[in-house]
């Protein structure tokens, strides 16, 4: 079975907590599942980890884990995306988990909100 190649942001209002907290879940959700994975945060300290153009390009899916409009969303207009709430993330990480492999198989530039 081939790996799932995700990308994901993630970023709060306060861009401190939550933002690395939900990081964290995402990369651990990421080993248990066996994903490849690629995070962004935009917090406090500025924007970490930067996806590039390049990885867009071979990415499965975009995990955008946010309360907040986060910078540069116009890179992922054509990608597939799954959008979501920090807060709920953090509070049941299942409901994406439920959705990744639809939302990979979904025509490009199609979005699921959580």
């Amino acid at each position: 079975m081939t790996k799932l190649n995700v990308l994901a942001i993630t970023s709060c209002v306060g861009g401190v907590a939550h933002t690395y907290m939900a990081a964290e879940r995402l990369a651990k959700l990421a080993k248990q599942e066996n994903w490849l994975i690629k995070i962004e945060t935009q917090g406090a300290l500025g924007i970490d980890s930067v996806i590039e153009p390049h990885d867009i390009e071979v990415a499965d899916v975009v995990i955008i884990i946010s309360n907040v409009n986060i910078k540069n969303r116009e890179r992922f207009n054509k990608s597939r995306c799954i959008e979501m709430d920090i807060s709920q993330f953090l509070l049941d990480s299942s409901k994406l988990l439920n959705v990744i492999n639809r939302a990979s198989k979904s025509p490009y530039g199609a979005c699921i909100k959580l």
